[in-house]
């Protein structure tokens, strides 16, 4: 081996091996740092339009029977922010009969007690329609928006009780999702 001044190539090699193996490995942490430090977008829900005598200005086009909401353009799959409502009635619909629902004129019929609230049913969840979170998979139901906040959810569970025509009314949190696969 050659050495300068006391010291062989072959360590000499070693020494820049391990300055470029430093260098290297702190310029890929600070890059995978910068990496890790991008903050996510947080996640946009779509906002209820509870009140039918109100225009909604959405994409999507509604059952009468849907809780409608504002649908961003060329949305595929999609959630609103938790909402509260009131169940008025409930159906068993065992081993997903999609047959079994709450007859729409059932629906009506409540929609005409509370004006400013959208009453809504479910129905079998298929693609292009809705679903609501937080309900029994084997039962369709009928419900009247009830608002956002669990105050506003009592005072109207107070009003549906006194129409006394719905004594199993519950209240519910929930969220309606859209599957436009």
């Amino acid at each position: 081996m050659i050495c300068f001044n006391g010291t062989s190539i072959y360590s000499s090699r070693i020494r820049i091996a391990v300055i470029v193996l430093i260098t290297t490995t702190t310029v890929l942490i600070s890059f995978a740092g910068s990496i890790s430090a991008q903050k996510r977008r947080p996640v946009k829900h779509a906002s209820i339009c509870g009140d039918p005598t109100a225009a909604c200005k959405t994409s999507a086009t509604f059952q009468p029977f849907d809780l409608p909401f504002r649908l961003p353009e060329n949305a595929v799959i999609y959630d609103t922010d938790l909402f509260y409502a009131v169940v008025l009635k409930s159906v068993s619909a065992p081993n997903d009969n999609c047959d079994i629902f709450v007859p729409e004129s059932d629906r009506l019929a409540a929609q005409v007690l509370f004006p400013d609230r959208k009453v809504f049913s479910s129905r079998c969840a298929e693609p292009g329609g809705l679903s609501y979170t937080n309900t029994s998979p084997k039962a369709q139901f009928m419900a009247v928006y009830a608002g956002m906040t669990l105050a506003d959810a009592n005072r109207m569970l107070a009003a549906v009780k006194a129409t006394g025509k719905f004594p199993g009314a519950n209240i519910r949190r929930m969220r309606t999702a859209f599957n436009g696969t």
